[in-house]
């Protein structure tokens, strides 16, 4: 699919109607009291999470969202029509930023959730809200209040089960390509993957996961270079984190280390997720070292890491590797059953 993780649209709520000056003037009541009606409110514009939605895609070109104004107050204390809001379906984990003074508005993470990001204008009264014991016949009514306007920043943060963790060129793209029916575009350069690319990984007939193809990640990426910033934010909404390292690289646990650092010095937090790590292109190496790689580079890993060898274009360890990274999915959703239970 295409795929679009931030954008920025204009937002305009409804203004409320205003209040209504009306008197009774029944045949046998000629100078009744005040019957005026109060405005109706403006339409708000919101944000619906839908999570058959995957992007921002269908913003881009469509960036201005204008909800309906309220109807004036009517006579006979009639109130006005209150104006339609525009909802605006989003993924899970789409944020809201206002551009103007950069204030996180919310986000909306689970299916059918809301967010307001330009309230209506709320009606004015009519004339009738103002009779008192000393003021019987008030000829005075609100006006509406004014909508919002704002200029609203969209950024989408992957709700992906597993996400791709790696340097350019690091054989990413190729292994979700085998894992799932994701098409991304593969070629032996960096920077490949410009825009996230989600697969599907079943396990068995009934049983997957999402997973996340993200732009190659490089040193001071936590600083902004390259596509850091961009990739760093989806890495946080992924429940299991999957550091994919060739063999082929110079030093395979400095490489381990320097993507930890880069996560750490965005968001500390973000070593608490589950890892594994999968040792790839190991069909450059002779069939009879394949299985004994883990073993062999094991020493060089801190204590506890998980290494598991595979081959995207041989076809080597897949199987054990979607077991091993469902398993760990479905341990982090257990786990927030239970906090959330």
């Amino acid at each position: 699919m295409k795929f679009l993780d931030q954008v920025e649209i204009k937002v305009r709520s409804g203004d409320g109607g205003r209040g209504l000056v009306s008197f009774r003037r029944e045949k046998y009541e000629p100078k009744g009291g005040p019957a005026g009606g109060d405005g109706g409110n403006g339409g708000s514009v919101i944000l619906r999470a839908d999570p058959h939605l995957y992007t921002l895609m269908d913003f881009r070109y469509n960036k201005h969202h204008e909800a309906e104004d309220g109807k004036p107050g009517g006579s006979f204390n009639k109130k006005g029509k209150s104006g339609d809001d525009v909802v605006l379906r989003v993924p899970p984990g789409t944020v809201a930023r206002d551009k103007r003074t950069g204030t996180v508005l919310g986000e909306v993470v689970d299916e059918g959730e809301e967010l307001v990001v330009a309230e209506g204008g709320r009606g004015g009264k009519g004339n009738t809200f103002f009779k008192s014991s000393t003021n019987q016949a008030p000829r005075h009514a609100q006006p509406g209040e004014s909508g919002e306007e704002k200029v609203i920043i969209l950024e989408l943060k992957l709700l992906a089960d597993v996400g791709l963790v790696g340097f350019p060129n690091a054989g990413k793209s190729t292994l979700i390509a085998s894992l799932s029916a994701a098409k991304p575009e593969t070629a032996d350069y960096p920077f490949t993957t410009i825009n996230p690319s989600l697969g599907m990984v079943y396990v068995e007939e009934y049983e997957s996961f999402v997973m996340a193809d993200l732009p190659g990640i490089i040193e001071d990426a936590h600083k902004g270079k390259g596509l850091g910033l961009q990739f760093l934010r989806h890495i946080e909404r992924n429940a299991v984190l999957l550091f994919v390292i060739p063999i082929d690289a110079k030093d395979l646990a400095g490489e381990y280390e320097a993507l930890l650092h880069e996560l750490e010095e965005y968001k500390a937090s973000l070593l608490d997720k589950p890892r594994v790590v999968a040792l790839t292109k190991i069909d450059l190496l002779p069939a009879e070292e394949q299985g004994l790689l883990p073993d062999v580079v094991a020493p060089e890993f801190p204590d506890g890491v998980e290494l598991l060898p595979v081959s995207a274009v041989a076809q080597i360890g897949l199987e054990r590797l979607k077991r091993t990274l469902w398993t760990k999915v479905q341990q982090v959703k257990r786990l927030r059953a239970e906090v959330g239970g």
